[in-house]
């Protein structure tokens, strides 16, 4: 030391530093400036100024003077080249410090041109302790955030984004007014904005994962984020959030210091995401989930911790006949009755899909066989209550169950389907009879005149069945065939059905499907697929010139030949809207002359005798 320190001074400052070999290394290895300074005091005890005791090699650096010419000095003489305001400071902390405890505060040091953080307090009556941690970059950076900041003001506010900004050693945060206005509130409402105000703001099954993130960036896993997460508006709704952020200031230490972003509200992006995604996955018709659905549900739940897992397959019963006999729309009614009542049925958490067609399938997990089947009979029970005008809903069910990690889920989901279909079997043959019932029925109500002809053709086809000798299984079969031939007409628009004019070509071609549309009817049914076949082909001709599949001669079954004529002789002979009918004795006399062209010669023969015959009884 160039100046003496006397003894008594020297003795406190080796106290307070317990200077030995260690203390004394730890001391000068310090990584901040460390300054050990004695109290000068007047005759009225206050303060005067500070004399320096020791310094370490950091503080020499900071202010840029040899300890020769620091030790032993006033604090008033070393820092004589400071701005007179700052020297104040260090005099006001430093009184402060006598007082209050420990202090903090920035200092600028003009002849070196340097910010320092400054640490003061009294070690022991008398005496002051001060570290200096350099912060000259963070001010610069500081500096060039405002500047920056100034510039992308006037940019920012036109692209309708919310600002954030937060000082992570002061703990201040900063937003603009947008940030506020997307959660519905103003900054004076917020105010004063803490990290309490985002974390009560976020939606709290988010909030987690972005403390996450946070960290990743503040520990340099990451240079920046950008996410998307929940917040919670004003009036409770979620508003959806992009929020990007990134640290644009660093301390010397490598600590994050300031750290900036913004907020989008993608509220309404998300939202359009959601509903492709739904329509992705929703079937249209009915609501539900769809096979595309399931199949990566069935895979993302085939776990051992949701075992039990049982599915159950379900298929709606005369869905084809609805739509042959009544129309597409109704089958589409008969769906979406039948799929609410298959999700009333169900619990919240079973999954309910839609495959396709006819079929729905359930997913339930931690859910037995037992369970399974309390299930499709409270969904059976529902089904037994509800129509679709006057059809009955027909669900047929059959389900699996996978109680073991080792079993394949896809062989329990074709096992759940073989079920069903044995199950489908034996009762969609009762409810299709049914329905073929009910077609009958509700074609006679369309049209009248319908149901009076296919009486009169039944009749006829009996009596002629009768004159051929048939066995009585045969005559009844043909009966019943004569009544049914025009079912198809179902099918057929009831405008065209009772239309008072001619038909046009196209309202013609429109009828002559009715043939088809009746055979897609009856051979749902195994209790009339030979009637099916019966009904097909009445309007085909002897010559091969009929519809709808140009057979000819014995390619023709003898019932539908017998249908023909029946039906043929009683069109004649009816009035319609546009022309009266025949006589028995015009209308016999255009079965012989169309006989072996249009109508089976012998069958034609047999039919003209058995009505004269018939006339002449009377």
């Amino acid at each position: 030391m160039d100046k003496e320190v006397n003894e008594q001074t020297y003795s406190v400052y080796s106290m307070c530093l317990k200077e030995d070999g260690f203390y004394k290394h730890l001391f000068e290895e310090l990584p901040i400036g460390y300054a050990f300074l004695k109290i000068l005091f007047d005759e009225t005890g206050i303060p005067t100024d500070y004399e320096f005791i020791e310094v370490n090699a950091i503080f020499e650096k900071r202010i840029g003077l040899d300890r020769k010419d620091i030790i032993g000095e006033m604090l008033s003489e070393v820092f004589k080249h400071m701005n007179k305001g700052e020297l104040d400071r260090v005099n006001f902390y430093a009184k402060k410090t006598l007082c209050e405890g420990k202090q903090e505060f920035e200092l600028y040091y003009g002849i070196v041109n340097k910010w320092y953080r400054v640490s003061m307090y009294s070690p022991r009556e008398s005496y002051l302790a001060m570290y200096f941690t350099g912060i000259t970059n963070e001010k610069k950076q500081l500096e060039e955030l405002k500047q920056s900041r100034r510039r992308m003001k006037n940019i920012i506010e036109a692209t309708n984004v919310g600002t954030w900004e937060k000082n992570m050693l002061t703990g201040e945060y900063f937003y603009n007014d947008r940030w506020a206005e997307i959660l519905g509130y103003t900054l004076e409402e917020l105010s004063p904005i803490s990290k309490s105000t985002w974390q009560r703001l976020v939606h709290p099954d988010d909030l987690k994962k972005q403390f996450m993130i946070d960290e990743k960036m503040y520990n340099k896993e990451i240079d920046y984020y950008d996410e998307e997460y929940r917040m919670i508006h004003k009036n409770g709704r979620i508003v959806w959030i992009q929020d990007k952020g990134k640290v644009i200031s660093w301390t010397e230490d490598g600590k994050p210091y300031i750290i900036s972003g913004t907020h989008t509200d993608i509220t309404s992006k998300r939202e359009e995401q959601e509903q492709i995604l739904y329509l992705s996955y929703c079937d249209q018709l009915t609501g539900l989930y769809n096979r595309r659905f399931f199949e990566s549900k069935l895979i993302e739940m085939d776990l051992p911790k949701n075992l039990p897992i049982t599915l159950i397959m379900a298929d709606v019963n005369g869905l084809k006949l609805v739509n042959d006999s009544f129309g597409h729309s109704l089958g589409d009614e008969l769906l979406k009755k039948a799929s609410e009542i298959i999700k009333k049925g169900c619990r919240k958490t079973d999954i309910v899909a839609r495959l396709g067609g006819d079929e729905f399938v359930v997913i339930l997990i931690n859910t037995c066989s037992m369970q399974a089947e309390r299930i499709i009979k409270r969904i059976n029970s529902i089904a037994s209550k509800e129509k679709v005008g006057a059809i009955d809903i027909s669900i047929s069910f059959g389900y699996e169950t996978k109680n073991s990690a080792n079993e394949n889920i896809q062989d329990v989901f074709k096992n759940a389907e073989d079920y069903m279909y044995r199950h489908k079997l034996y009762e969609s043959s009762s409810i299709r009879n049914k329905t073929i019932d009910l077609i009958m029925s509700t074609l006679y109500e369309k049209s009248s005149r319908e149901m009076q002809h296919s009486k009169r053709v039944s009749e006829i086809c009996e009596a002629l069945a009768e004159k051929m000798k048939f066995d009585r299984d045969k005559i009844n079969q043909i009966k019943i065939a004569g009544l049914m031939h025009d079912i198809g007409k179902m099918g057929i628009d009831e405008k065209i059905l009772n239309k008072t004019l001619k038909l046009s070509d196209d309202e013609q071609r429109e009828i002559k499907r009715h043939p088809e549309i009746g055979y897609r009817i009856l051979s749902s049914s195994n209790d009339f697929s030979e009637i099916a076949e019966y009904v097909l082909k009445h309007h085909e001709r002897w010559d091969g010139n009929g519809y709808p599949g140009g057979f000819k001669g014995e390619e023709i079954s003898i019932q539908s030949r017998i249908i023909a004529i029946a039906d043929a002789y009683d069109a004649m002979t009816s009035d319609r809207p546009y022309r009266r009918g025949m006589s028995s004795e015009e209308a016999l006399k255009e079965l012989k002359r169309c006989s072996g062209t249009q109508f089976d010669a012998d069958i034609t023969e047999i039919f003209i005798s058995m009505i004269k015959e018939a006339q002449a009884s009377k």
